[in-house]
């Protein structure tokens, strides 16, 4: 890890018909690390992730990725991110290696795409419409679309969501990998703490669209012996509430 600023957030603020979602948000996310992003149903991740992407705008603040601002250097940035948000849409008719093909066109870049399907669990799908994948299957592909064009950082709101026991190792995994030999940064979401305690190195706690608190995964392991679980137990006995 080299201790650079990857993502950079202050004061990010965003409202919808005049309503405050995201409130004076900092986030520091440090090159090689993976983040992960906290809060209960409803207490903004999924619109962070979206301010983040260039899918919205912030009403108030800045946000730096890759130390670029990025009102003024939205197409750099976004040719370097991996997206997963929300429920990943995909051609249905068409293979998963097509749908991949698509992708590194529209981004301008190239890769072995079945040597990225192997490597998320694909391989074997051939000619295999993607309307017949199993809910596992089309995350196991929108993971695989986020990685397939080599980004230098990954934003991924559920990215285990469908996956069985098995799957979630798999891709667990994969993004140990992904940061301990590529170098890649990591934000993430997930409702299973467990997960999140496996991976982070960071978390972020996000409380009614603020973030209350950023500590790395090694502090809370320091100061609650039982890990993630406990942590979070003590957040919720002062009121707030988490996933």
């Amino acid at each position: 890890m080299s201790g650079d600023l990857v993502i950079e957030v202050n004061n990010l603020t965003k409202s919808f018909q005049n309503k405050e979602v995201i409130k004076s948000c900092d986030i520091n996310i440090q090159e090689g690390t993976i983040y992960g992003l906290l809060g209960a149903n409803g207490a903004g991740k999924t619109t962070i992730f979206k301010l983040l992407s260039g899918m919205l705008f912030p009403t108030v603040g800045r946000i730096q990725i890759f130390d670029l601002d990025h009102e003024k250097n939205r197409d750099k940035i976004l040719s370097n991110l991996g997206i997963l948000i929300d429920t990943p849409i995909f051609y249905e008719h068409l293979s998963a290696i097509e749908n991949l093909e698509i992708h590194l066109t529209y981004m301008g870049k190239e890769n072995n795409i079945e040597d990225m399907l192997s490597l998320v669990g694909l391989r074997d799908t051939g000619p295999q419409p993607v309307s017949t994948f199993s809910m596992g299957m089309r995350q196991r592909l929108a993971i695989a679309r986020a990685l397939v064009h080599k980004p230098q950082l990954l934003i991924l709101d559920e990215p285990i969501n469908g996956l069985d026991p098995i799957g979630i190792k798999e891709i667990r995994d994969l993004f140990l990998k992904l940061r301990d030999e590529q170098g890649i940064t990591i934000l993430l979401s997930s409702h299973i703490l467990s997960e999140i305690e496996h991976v982070a190195n960071t978390i972020g706690i996000l409380v009614d669209g603020r973030i209350i608190e950023e500590v790395s995964m090694a502090d809370v392991k320091e100061r609650f012996p039982n890990g993630l679980e406990e942590y979070f137990l003590e957040i919720m006995s002062r009121g707030d509430q988490v996933d």
